[in-house]
């Protein structure tokens, strides 16, 4: 059973650092994004991502965050942040991570 975990974290890391790598291409590279009012701290996203992994990857899989809009997203951290008991800049720095990948 220890084995399956460690594969479990080691997966969820994996997969985190791969949506880490792809997140500054979706930001910078699209023309919609220089009309947002502001781009994501990038330590944001890194302290949002290891968030996740601390806290949602216990008992969540990690899913496309695009399989969520923004505004999805911003109802579904909040709900979790009750939930989970997260602390308010430990969600604002997940919902940073999950929309990184929008």
């Amino acid at each position: 059973m220890k084995t399956m975990k460690n594969n479990r974290i080691w997966i969820g890391t994996t997969l985190v650092v791969a949506m880490l790598a792809a997140a500054p291409l979706a930001v910078a590279g699209s023309d919609d994004n220089k009309n947002k009012a502001s781009k994501p701290d990038p330590m944001q996203v890194v302290r949002g991502a290891k968030a996740w992994k601390n806290n949602c990857g216990r008992c969540h899989n990690l899913r496309s965050p695009k399989e969520l809009t923004d505004e999805e997203w911003d109802v579904s951290v909040t709900h979790m942040r009750v939930r989970a008991n997260l602390l308010p800049l430990e969600a604002e720095d997940i919902k940073a991570f999950l929309k990184a990948s929008n």
